[in-house]
């Protein structure tokens, strides 16, 4: 039986004001935090995500597949930011020609918030916890429930 082939996976937390950006791979089935992108374009009148940033990420790391964070209700219904995160996901998918999966975010930004401030209250962080902060270790928990084997049937493509 052949080996599995190793992946480099880059995840994000969709979010109109930041994205949280996550790197990761199959092997060690770890996730690390990366830095937040803009959820809006820092130049002219497009809204929507700063792509040359997610570009420049994407060349950095060289991913092999693409892990973006799926909002719902606690009750698992859609919310207009279930469809938000939905167009990015195909955007992402057709910008760069790399397979996308979505993973269920829920609690994910509640998750990293309290553990980045419980790595604070103990020493373990020096410097506060910013929103970019938040964003970015969701995007790691995402990505980690993804390696971990869920959200495989909200594949993309």
């Amino acid at each position: 039986m052949p080996e599995p082939r190793a992946l480099t996976l880059l995840a994000f937390d969709f979010g109109l004001k930041r994205i949280g950006v996550a790197v990761g791979d199959t092997i060690t089935s770890r996730a690390a935090p990366r830095p937040a992108i803009r959820g809006d374009a820092p130049t002219g009148d497009s809204r929507g995500p700063d792509w040359d940033a997610i570009a420049r990420q994407i060349r950095s790391i060289g991913p092999q597949r693409l892990i973006v964070g799926a909002p719902y209700n606690e009750d698992g219904g859609s919310t207009p930011m279930t469809a938000a995160a939905t167009r990015f996901a195909h955007e992402l998918g057709n910008r760069f020609s790399l397979p996308v999966s979505r993973v269920d975010e829920r609690y994910s930004s509640l998750e990293a918030s309290a553990a980045l401030k419980s790595q604070r209250a103990s020493g373990a962080r020096k410097r506060r916890v910013t929103p970019e902060d938040i964003d970015s270790a969701a995007a790691a928990l995402i990505l980690e429930r993804w390696l971990a084997g869920e959200g495989r049937e909200l594949d993309t493509n």
